[in-house]
């Protein structure tokens, strides 16, 4: 250890703890990378050839497996800075720049506490500090290194993995109706029963132009839809079960029925808490990163499936323009978002009627409705049951 790094620990560097953070971005390293776990704890003789004891050094480590790209998820580091913050670390240790943060903001927000507090900073080069502009300086260019890195890192593999896509070679798990044949070429399901019910289920939609429709179709004939179970002991089995809406929605929506490859179709948002959130607004087609018609075989062509689109599109805006007209759910309902049902066990809604001025409402269980064309669970007037929760509730409050 040098004189200049003696000269930079002070008595009250010596009174407060050093804190040694750990960390690796995945968990694989953990388990496989042993020699970079081994040199990040070997900090710890550092410290204490500075002149900390070994009681006094505080070993930070449950951030294992996170990556440095967003402080957001990380409870160790926010502890780190919280006790920087109180005044309470005399050093802080860690192997390089990128254990601690590879966010630019993360970073600099971290210096300038240090700075502040006059806490030390130690690295495998060397010992900082942050309260002189020269040490300043050195850190900031290694964070700035560091999330550069980071940056070149994702290019490389988000180009690699867009340039295999648009030759549509990126695999992945297909949906159920398609399987890959002997040279990975998709094809559809060997299985003809399960040929004829997605064949069954575009002709109804073609038919009665209603995702709803189609489910209760095939409830009136009897008719259960196949689904592949994906993972557990049961992973790879074809079952049989009702089918909803949400699945025919799902169907009618996925490009792959209508034999194309398609790749980028949602869109991920940053928010400003560092989260990255997948938004489900669709992007057409010309928008995704990559798309090829035509690509396999499939159960309607593509002129059907945009065709397929407008139509659900067109009752989704029925149905938002119907719903502008009901009152709105700030209504006098005193139940609202409270009740279930008691013979299902699914959450009630509330639709309200007019009468005489007066809104009143009814609470509904009507979810096998929408969902599989089956009729309402139960429907019952809110006017005498809000009274009698009402009353039972001044009852029980009242001393």
């Amino acid at each position: 250890m040098n004189n200049d790094a003696h000269q930079k620990v002070q008595a009250e560097h010596l009174a407060r703890n050093a804190f040694l953070y750990v960390r690796q971005s995945t968990l694989r390293q953990v388990r496989e990378n042993i020699e970079s776990s081994q040199r990040q704890y070997g900090l710890r003789d550092r410290a204490v050839a500075l002149g900390w004891p070994i009681q006094q050094i505080v070993v930070i480590d449950c951030d294992q497996g996170q990556s440095g790209s967003s402080a957001v998820e990380r409870e160790g580091f926010q502890r780190l800075v919280a006790e920087v913050s109180m005044n309470r670390a005399g050093i802080v240790m860690g192997l390089e720049v990128s254990r601690l943060a590879r966010n630019s903001s993360d970073w600099h927000r971290l210096l300038e506490i240090c700075g502040l507090t006059r806490t030390l900073l130690l690295d495998e080069d060397g010992l900082y500090d942050p309260s002189h502009f020269n040490d300043r300086l050195l850190l900031g260019l290694k964070g700035t290194m560091s999330e550069v890195e980071l940056h070149l890192i994702r290019a490389r593999l988000r180009g690699g993995l867009l340039q295999k896509a648009r030759r549509g070679e990126l695999g992945g798990r297909l949906p159920t109706g398609l399987v890959y044949g002997p040279v990975d070429r998709v094809e559809l399901d060997p299985d003809r029963q399960v040929q004829e019910s997605f064949r069954h289920l575009f002709k109804t939609f073609r038919r009665t132009g209603s995702a709803l429709a189609v489910v209760k179709a095939f409830r009136q004939e009897g008719l259960r839809f196949p689904h592949r179970v994906w993972g557990g002991a049961r992973g790879g089995e074809l079952v049989w079960t009702d089918l909803s809406y949400y699945r025919v929605t799902w169907v009618l929506a996925c490009p792959r029925y209508a034999g194309a490859y398609g790749f980028g179709r949602t869109r991920s948002v940053k928010l400003p808490n560092g989260l990255v959130k997948r938004t489900k607004k669709k992007v057409p087609p010309e928008e995704w990163y990559a798309f090829i018609p035509n690509a396999h075989a499939g159960y309607i062509g593509w002129e059907e499936y945009q065709e397929n689109q407008k139509k659900l599109q067109q009752n989704a805006t029925q149905y938002r323009s119907q719903r502008q007209c009901a009152p709105p759910r700030e209504g006098p309902a005193l139940l609202q978002g409270l009740a279930i049902c008691g013979r299902c066990g699914r959450r009630m809604q509330i639709q309200y009627h007019e009468r005489r001025g007066h809104l009143y409402p009814d609470y509904v269980c009507g979810a096998a409705a929408s969902r599989y064309g089956q009729k309402q669970c139960q429907r019952i007037s809110g006017r005498n049951l809000d009274r009698a929760v009402g009353e039972l509730l001044l009852e029980t409050v009242n001393p």
